[in-house]
């Protein structure tokens, strides 16, 4: 089974400047590639990552691009390999450019033979890429298996090495532990069928009115310089918001690793609501003839769902699923909160706020998001016992049972 292994970097003063080169060669070979794509398609034509990696290798020769030669080869191989799987996947017109203001400098090592890892000692150990050199890395867990290939990217200022490893395991089996359904909420991050609420605040209210402070001198900053837009003092905030940023960001994310453990550790079956994020985020702006409404009252639900993660706690899950043998099954989420879990009547009535449900046919009373949790694992349950989809309707169904004379 592949893994992952994250280490923080401790790279030297010319290996640092050798890391930030690299990233922006990767940077350029990406964006000047998915030009060439972009250009091909305009006339019909296609060019892929064959026709692509031999120019590459004969721009190198031209002195006006002998920078490229600055980096690994393979590295600037593993570019383009990435770019025709983004857009195999997504479309050629779908893809991103890498914007050097916006885009971490990131690049892979795909050869496994040119990667070797060493241990020093208790808290330190070091690895050996090409051109890099040997660069250490704090050592806080084994590697546990056989390295594939390695990634070195930079995030709020600090550089990471991620190892994809093997770890010889192979597929868990099912542990064949009772099932439990998700409710992913605003108010509350995550109920489960059980009635458990699990739920944290990533960001304190210090670091909320810090994070206040520098969005608005950053905004002030773009007003007073004018052309002189990058200038030090902007970079300088924008640092300083992008480390404050990330600190939120890792408390989510740990927060939503621990809290997928120890579901997949305790249940065979998770069911949860097959939410596009994306979707529910979208801007409430509406066009120039058709301006939204409640602009403000939208946003403010866009932040509040994306500040609990919603799609980062569903990767977490699958993945700490795929270890414990556990399945986790997706579901239709339309009326899941306003239905009545006793004895199944749908209504808007039935949500008396944010965290009372109260049935107004049958009066049964629970916590809004546990009888919403309660509804998704009954769904889940039909969807997984009728051996159909996991999204939408299933095809297939259950036999009849023979009627005995």
């Amino acid at each position: 089974m592949l893994v992952g292994r994250r280490y923080l970097l401790a790279l030297a003063p010319e290996q640092t400047d050798k890391a930030e080169r690299y990233g922006a060669i990767c940077r350029a070979v990406w964006n000047t590639a998915l030009e060439q794509r972009r250009r091909y398609r305009t006339r019909g034509a296609w060019i892929n990552y064959n026709e692509q990696s031999r120019q590459m290798a004969a721009a190198k020769k031209d002195p006006d691009c002998g920078w490229l030669a600055e980096a690994p080869s393979h590295i600037l191989q593993q570019t383009l390999r990435d770019l025709e799987k983004a857009c195999k996947t997504h479309g050629t017109w779908n893809v991103h450019w890498r914007s050097k203001a916006k885009t971490q400098p990131s690049f892979r090592f795909p050869d496994p033979n040119q990667i070797k890892v060493e241990r020093l000692n208790r808290r330190w150990g070091r690895a050996k890429l090409p051109k890099l050199g040997w660069v250490r890395f704090r050592w806080t867990r084994p590697i546990g298996g056989t390295v594939r290939n390695a990634t070195v990217g930079r995030q709020a200022g600090r550089w990471y090495i991620s190892f994809c490893v093997e770890d010889g395991v192979s597929e868990v089996a099912p542990n064949g532990l009772r099932p439990v359904g998700v409710d992913r909420g605003v108010a509350v991050a995550l109920a489960t069928s059980d009635g458990d609420l699990y739920d944290m605040r990533f960001a304190t209210p210090g670091e909320r009115s810090r994070l206040r402070r520098i969005q608005q001198r950053l905004s002030r900053s773009l007003r007073t310089h004018g052309r002189t837009r990058w200038s030090k003092r902007r970079d300088a905030l924008r640092a300083e918001l992008t480390r404050l940023n990330a600190r939120i960001r890792f408390r989510r994310t740990d927060f939503a690793a621990q809290i997928a453990n120890r579901l997949a550790r305790s249940f065979g079956l998770i069911a949860v609501e097959d939410l596009r994020v994306k979707n529910l985020t979208a801007s409430a702006k509406g066009t120039v003839d058709a301006p939204g409404r409640g602009v403000r009252q939208k946003a403010g639900l866009n932040r509040a769902i994306l500040d609990k993660g919603w799609g980062g706690f569903l990767l977490a899950l699958e993945h700490a699923a795929r270890r414990h043998g556990a399945a986790v099954v997706k579901v239709n989420s339309a009326f899941t909160s306003q239905t009545c879990n006793s004895c199944g009547h749908v209504a808007t009535e039935n949500r008396k706020s944010q965290a009372v449900f109260v049935c107004v046919a049958c009066g049964h009373a629970d916590n809004a998001d546990v009888n919403a949790a309660k509804n998704i694992l009954a769904a889940g349950l039909v969807v997984t016992g009728r051996g159909g989809p996991a999204v939408g309707r299933p095809v297939k169904r259950q036999p009849p049972e023979r009627l005995v004379a």
